[in-house]
């Protein structure tokens, strides 16, 4: 029986690539699509998931939720935003400009997670890859959201590391702090994808290359290589780690059951008030706590089976789309 779930994100390289695994896994269903802003903006993420639907031509269309945030105006430019560019591209997806037709049937974001859940209770998952705005909107849409989801696993939040975007936050929760508490202090069952663990699985220049030699010339197939040869110039010169990292990658293989994994029951929290701290994920580690655990914090992963997931997943993606153009 397949997994159905419901994918929240902000896409930019790693994500539009691990969204591309998704739709090629047969063990899942991905029910919708739902644009968030985050790395880029809404109405980009919109775009990008509508270009990335067109390109892969799944036999299964998810549905596409949409969002109207526009572009921060220069003054209001978030403090990671540069770097996310820096290291997507400016409209995400490398140097692809992701044109798409005028929209129609457009459904916003929370709306379209609300509608799918109640359309399968207990048994949709959602993955959220960005920002948790759309989430904490359905919840105020639907308070009984929560208790028909089939759990959420989000990727983000730092427990023992630095930051990525400030000393003490990880972009994620940071984009949205206000968001990110509603959604852990609601009562869906929950996995965490920290920062601390999520950048392990990372794909070596040399993994690049062999696995650029593996995929078909399909359009999705040179798609996904551009991608992958952006991301490695792209990280060779911003970041010091020899390696594009696929965060999301390891989201969507605990939820594909394609990766043993290592988990901590904890009470999370988010700051969102703090000047220095905004964003920051608080775990009370306190002998005598005065609530219930609310989370499972992933504490380590099989690395080497997310990666060769992933691979599998470019290899599947690229060589079903040649069976159908």
């Amino acid at each position: 029986m397949t997994q159905k779930i419901i994918i929240d994100a902000d896409p930019g390289i790693a994500d539009a690539l691990t969204i591309l695994v998704a739709l090629a896994d047969p063990s899942i269903e991905v029910l919708g699509l739902t644009a968030v802003s985050g790395s880029v903006s809404g109405v980009q993420a919109t775009r990008n998931l509508h270009y990335l639907i067109g390109l892969a031509d799944p036999l299964r269309h998810p549905r596409v939720g949409q969002s109207d945030v526009a572009e921060a105006s220069a003054d209001h430019i978030p403090s990671g935003m540069p770097l996310q560019q820096s290291l997507n591209g400016r409209l995400g997806l490398g140097e692809v400009d992701p044109l798409v037709p005028d929209l129609h049937n457009r459904r916003e974001s929370p709306k379209l997670i609300v509608d799918l859940v109640r359309e399968y209770p207990q048994e949709t998952r959602i993955l959220t890859f960005g920002p948790l705005t759309n989430l904490a909107m359905a919840f105020d849409l639907d308070p009984d959201l929560p208790l028909l989801l089939n759990g959420l696993i989000c990727l983000g939040g730092v427990m023992r590391q630095s930051g990525d975007v400030t000393p003490t936050a990880e972009f994620n929760m940071w984009s949205d702090p206000q968001a990110a508490r509603v959604v852990m202090r609601s009562p869906v069952g929950k996995i965490i994808v920290p920062l601390d663990v999520s950048h392990d699985p990372g794909l070596t220049f040399d993994d690049v290359d062999r696995l650029s030699g593996l995929i078909p010339s399909t359009p999705v197939g040179e798609f996904v290589i551009g991608l992958l040869q952006f991301a490695v110039r792209a990280n060779r010169q911003f970041l010091p780690r020899e390696e594009v990292p696929i965060p999301a990658a390891a989201a969507l293989a605990i939820a594909a059951q394609a990766t043993r994994f290592v988990t901590e029951n904890v009470v999370l929290d988010v700051e969102t008030t703090g000047e220095l701290t905004n964003g920051m994920t608080i775990v009370d580690r306190r002998p005598f706590r005065p609530r219930q655990t609310n989370a499972e914090v992933v504490t380590q992963f099989d690395v080497p089976s997310v990666i060769d997931y992933f691979c599998r997943g470019m290899r599947r993606i690229a060589i079903s789309s040649e069976g159908r153009s």
